[in-house]
This record gives structure tokens, C-alpha cells and sequence, in this order.
């Protein structure tokens, strides 16, 4: 598999003893079964360890990035990842706080697997000794018939332990209750824990402290069936200062699939954080040392206002989940909508993405009389307003200055013959959209 070039300036901070300590610092641990056990092992020991990514979604997001950044930092720490993606535990779904879940076909969560297993690769290495191995615990699942799930698996688990994990007690509380199939997927995934410690000898499972009880569902198994003692750790929910849950926009989940949403979007996201967010973020998302980090803390302090490290932010993130090419090209197509580029330069769906923020209106191909177009667009309230903002050099199209008030744009002036984005002044900007 062809190697991510993003991950070539990832490194992990000499400035901690150890993964452990340098995880803690970036606030990465919640809960873990063993704090000291777990330090001393990832410090001394070559660990194998997994995460994993069920595809109740056709991507991956950015509560799933978290987990990835994690895998990656333990991965340049010397250790090995298993990257489980789950062809079983999909078609099931991890009970959530709400509702039961929908299921979906076979056919969808094979396409979804396939699709996550592609983004999965790109933020692990495939080289050197300890390179990612890519799992898929239906893999194990499929030919293991009801019978023996039950008598080889299901007897380690008392049903007591089991309604007392928080989600679980939280729906057995709820009006919707909860499905047999839903309850049974903590013995699921304990399942691919013991596979997995079979298989590969792993003993480290990571993943959000959400999912606390899942992961101990593991660990308790092979403690039972192997007698032994494993790991897992989990992280802390993500959420923003102000109180607000963090990785949503408008309501929106951010998606790392550019299709589901777009690098622009994807950037601004980051470039809004708030300063009493940012730091904690970089601490997180990015591979900036203990040092650099303190360096921006100290930007955001004394200078707020240029906001250097949300830009910081913004680029890091963007260029490892999207490619810097992108990430260029949302910058250059942020300052053409302001009018310090050429708009006519930026591709489409980075061009619906810019403008989709922007007051739009459509308009036919034959009303495009200047005058008309800024009436029509909302810059101006009427024909004489919009002469008066013609006639003192306020106009512009597409970043060009309106010459005259006989002017009249032609098709052939809308971006992608599409769009033409109208601005009076500096600052007030609105987009026409060409009908038919």
C-alpha cells in the first residue's frame, strides 16, 4: 500500500520519558485498567494493540480521528497496530444513548467497510517492523454457528456485570428498552479482543471512554479464558469550552471524506476554533511538540487577534486528512472570495463549498443588466441604489470592478458558467446563480 506522505514529519515528543507520559500530557487518557502496568509496558515492551471502527457510516469522522492520532502515536513509539474494522460488529451496531439503531444490508456495511478501510490507511504506516495489519473480525464471526457462540463465549458473561454498564442501564431505563442484539454486542466485542490476543498476541485495546464497558468486556474475557491480565485505555470525550459538543458544524458531523464534506468546510471548521479551545486541540490533532505547543499558547495569549495558532491548526489537520494540495487550494480560494485572487482559478466543489455560506438568489440569462443583477442579488435595494453604488466604484463581479451602469453580464462571466459571486464594497458579497 502506498505510503501516506503526511506521515513522514510525524514524530513522537523527545521531551517525555515515554508514549504514556506524552498521551497524559495531550489529555489522551480517561480511564485505563492499569495506569503504572500500562506506562511500564508501553515503555519497556514491544506492545500489539487495536482499536476499532465500525461502519455504521459511509466514513469515518472526527470522534474516529482521535483514535486514529492515538494508534499513530503509539505506532512511532515502537509499538504494533491492528486496525480493526468491523465487518461483524457492523452489522449490529454499539447501542447508543437515544434510539435503537437501524440495520443496515450486508451489501451497504461491505461497501462501508471497504471505505473505511481506505481512510484507515491513510494514518498508519504499512513499513518497517511494526506496520499496521488491517482486521476484520468478520473474519472470525461468520462461520461461528449460534451454539457455540453461546457455550464457548456467551457463558463468561453474567448478566448482572452487563446491565450495569452505563449505555446499557441508561436504555434499559429508557421507553425504547433495548434488543437482544443490541445488548449482546459488548460479548461481540470482548470476542474480538480474545481473537485478536489468540491471532497476533495483542494486549492493548484503545478507544472512547464511552466505551468503557465494551473494552473491559475484553479484557475480562481473556482473563477468564487465557488467565491472563491485558490492557485497555480509553479517551475522554471531546468538548468545546463553551459547553457545546465538539466535531459538529451547523449541526453537521465532520466527516474526513471530502464528498461528505468538503476540505473547505473541513478547514474553516478548525480555523473557527475558539482561543480557549485551540490549544487543547493542537495538543490533540497535531504532532507539534511539548515546546511548539507552549509557543502557541503563548501567540494566543499575547496575541489573540492574528490568530496564528488556529491557522495552525487549520493547516496541520486539513493537510493530513485532505493533502496539502488542498489544503492550498482552500486558502488561495478563501482570499479570491475577499478579492485577493483570482476566482476563476478555483474548482467547483471548492467553489460550492466557499459560497455555500454566502446570501444567494438566481437569476435568468436574459436579466444579467448590472443594475438588475445588484437589485437581484440583495446588494441593492433599488435601481437608483444600485446606480449610485455603480457610479461610485463600489460594484464588482467576480472581484472585477463594474465599468458603467449599461453593463450586462453574459453567461460566459458566471464561474463555471454557474456562478457569479457579486460584492459592493469590501465586505458585502452575495452569489447569483445562472438559471437552466
Amino acid at each position: 500500500m502506498k505510503q501516506n506522505p503526511a506521515l513522514a514529519g510525524q514524530r513522537i515528543d523527545p521531551s517525555f520519558d515515554n508514549i504514556w507520559q506524552e498521551l497524559k500530557w495531550r489529555g489522551l487518557v480517561h480511564v485505563s485498567t492499569d495506569d503504572a502496568a500500562l506506562e511500564e509496558a508501553l515503555a519497556n515492551e514491544t506492545v500489539t494493540y487495536y482499536c476499532g471502527f465500525d461502519p455504521t457510516a459511509a466514513s469515518l469522522h472526527l470522534g474516529h480521528l482521535v483514535q486514529l492520532l492515538n494508534m499513530r502515536r503509539l505506532q512511532l513509539a515502537g509499538h504494533k497496530p491492528l486496525a480493526l474494522v468491523g465487518g461483524s460488529t457492523g452489522l449490529i451496531g454499539d447501542p447508543r444513548q437515544s434510539a435503537e439503531r437501524v440495520l443496515n444490508t450486508r451489501e451497504t456495511v461491505a461497501e462501508w467497510v471497504a471505505s473505511l478501510q481506505s481512510q484507515v490507511s491513510r494514518y498508519l504506516s504499512f513499513e518497517g517492523e511494526n506496520a499496521v495489519r488491517l482486521v476484520n473480525n468478520l473474519d472470525w464471526t461468520q462461520n461461528v454457528s449460534a451454539l457455540d457462540f453461546l457455550r464457548d463465549i456467551g457463558k463468561y458473561f453474567r448478566v448482572g456485570t452487563m446491565i450495569k454498564k452505563e449505555i446499557v442501564a441508561a436504555r434499559l431505563n429508557s421507553d425504547e428498552g433495548i434488543s437482544y442484539t443490541e445488548f449482546s454486542y459488548q460479548v461481540l466485542q470482548g470476542f474480538d479482543f480474545l481473537e485478536l490476543h489468540r491471532q497476533y498476541g495483542c494486549t492493548l485495546q484503545t478507544g472512547g471512554s464511552d466505551q468503557w464497558g465494551n473494552l473491559t468486556s475484553g479484557t475480562e474475557l481473556i482473563r477468564k479464558v487465557e488467565g491472563k491480565h491485558v490492557h485497555a485505555f480509553g479517551t475522554p470525550l471531546i468538548t468545546n469550552s463553551d459547553g457545546t459538543k465538539f466535531g459538529k458544524s451547523e449541526g453537521n458531523a465532520i466527516w474526513l471524506d471530502p464528498e461528505m464534506c468538503s476540505p473547505y468546510t473541513f478547514y474553516q471548521f478548525w480555523l473557527n476554533t475558539a482561543d480557549a479551545d485551540v490549544i487543547d486541540r493542537l495538543k490533540v490533532f497535531t504532532f507539534l511538540t511539548r515546546a511548539e505547543i507552549e509557543e502557541m499558547a503563548t501567540e494566543v495569549a499575547e496575541r489573540p487577534h492574528q490568530r496564528k495558532a488556529q491557522r495552525t491548526l487549520a493547516w496541520l489537520v486539513t493537510s493530513l486528512v485532505h493533502g496539502e494540495d488542498a489544503t492550498e487550494k482552500v486558502i488561495a480560494a478563501s482570499a479570491a472570495v475577499f478579492g485577493n485572487g483570482e476566482l476563476g482559478e478555483i474548482d467547483l466543489p471548492t467553489l460550492q463549498a466557499v459560497i455555500a455560506e454566502l446570501p444567494s438568489a438566481k437569476i435568468k440569462a436574459d436579466e444579467l443588466g448590472i443594475l438588475n443583477v445588484l437589485q437581484t442579488s440583495g446588494l441593492s435595494k433599488s435601481q437608483s441604489e444600485a446606480r449610485r453604488t455603480v457610479g461610485e466604484g463600489g460594484a464588482y463581479v467576480n472581484n472585477h470592478k463594474v465599468q458603467g451602469i449599461d453593463s450586462e453580464l453574459s453567461v460566459d462571466d458566471f464561474l463555471h458558467q454557474r456562478y457569479a459571486i457579486i460584492r459592493r464594497g469590501k465586505k458585502n458579497m452575495a452569489v447569483l446563480e445562472l438559471e437552466g
